[in-house]
């Protein structure tokens, strides 16, 4: 058992003295926030908390341990700042998976022209599991999609990333400059997974603008697309047998930012400053609110596998 992530655990739920509010701090889901807390009252040998359908408080124990707990995780965020500071020559960056192998190469390279000092080791995690590692520091800073819930971080400039449609070249919607999303009617739709909130922002823009998929899936290739059964969303591609074409009103605004607990040290600032450059540059995307100014250059930016 990783003792100090679950005594992060348990100070959270004593603060809250709610498992539902605990969680969503903690960006996780709550059964198994749950299961942490009992593991922890197992391995330790004492009921942390008296639990009833009304209210969650701390027993004689949990009051005991809370003040060590609170020191001890103290501690260890002290040390980690201290080694980080005697190792500041790597930073641990989650990107999401759907960025791109392009975007991702022209982070790493903009960065080492910014800072050749320091070695930037991105991870490829979903913004959910970003914002675990980010709280739990095994993440220094990340870029993640909103909306997102996570009060223990703080967030850089969003950014706003136009998605188009995804089709088969085959389609008839194809021959066409621009696509409405109604035009898509009764089609099926492939999304990534693991982004509930994007998922739940997209489909519900979606029916605002009259196309209610006949099902959804969730996939990292697109090749329900290339067999002409689906449409999916995302930045422009240029990828052997489909077709990009931009939304008309451009109504599916992605956002992305970055994110890091506590204080943000130079290394992370430099990251945020070459992040908002090569995702603008490379990526097509705008500062929050503002429209694209010129339509770009078809690129395999994409990160669906084909």
């Amino acid at each position: 058992m990783d003792l100090v992530r679950h005594l992060r655990y348990f100070t959270v739920v004593a603060e809250e003295l709610h498992f539902g509010n605990a969680a969503i701090r903690l960006g996780m889901a709550q059964p198994p926030l749950s299961q942490r807390i009992r593991r922890l009252e197992e391995e330790l040998g004492v009921r942390l908390f008296d639990r009833s359908s009304r209210q969650v408080r701390l027993t004689a124990a949990g009051r005991l341990l809370l003040a060590e707990a609170h020191e001890i995780v103290a501690r260890i965020d002290r040390l980690r700042d201290l080694v980080g500071r005697a190792e500041d020559a790597v930073l641990r960056v989650g990107v999401p998976p759907d960025l791109g192998s392009a975007v991702i190469a022209a982070l790493i390279a903009g960065f080492r022209d910014r800072d050749p000092e320091v070695r930037l080791t991105p991870a490829e995690m979903w913004s959910a599991d970003q914002v675990v590692a980010l709280l739990d520091g095994t993440l220094d800073v990340g870029l993640v999609r909103h909306p997102i819930t996570a009060p223990g971080l703080s967030f850089g400039p969003v950014l706003v990333q136009r998605a188009g449609v995804v089709l088969a070249e085959d389609d008839p919607l194809a021959a066409l400059s621009s696509v409405h999303l109604a035009d898509l009617a009764g089609r099926r739709l492939v999304l990534f997974p693991r982004e509930p909130g994007l998922h739940e922002e997209t489909l519900a823009e979606c029916r605002r603008h009259g196309f209610v998929p006949e099902e959804v899936h969730e996939a990292q290739t697109l090749g329900l697309v290339l067999a002409g059964t689906a449409v999916a969303f995302g930045p422009e591609v240029a990828l052997p047998g489909l077709r990009w074409r931009p939304l008309l009103g451009s109504p599916l605004a992605w956002r992305l930012s970055t994110a890091w607990r506590g204080q943000a040290g130079a290394a992370a600032v430099a990251f945020g400053a070459v992040a908002l450059r090569v995702l603008k540059e490379s990526a097509g995307m705008t500062d929050d609110g503002t429209a694209p100014a010129r339509r770009l250059r078809s690129r395999p930016s994409s990160g669906f596998l084909a």
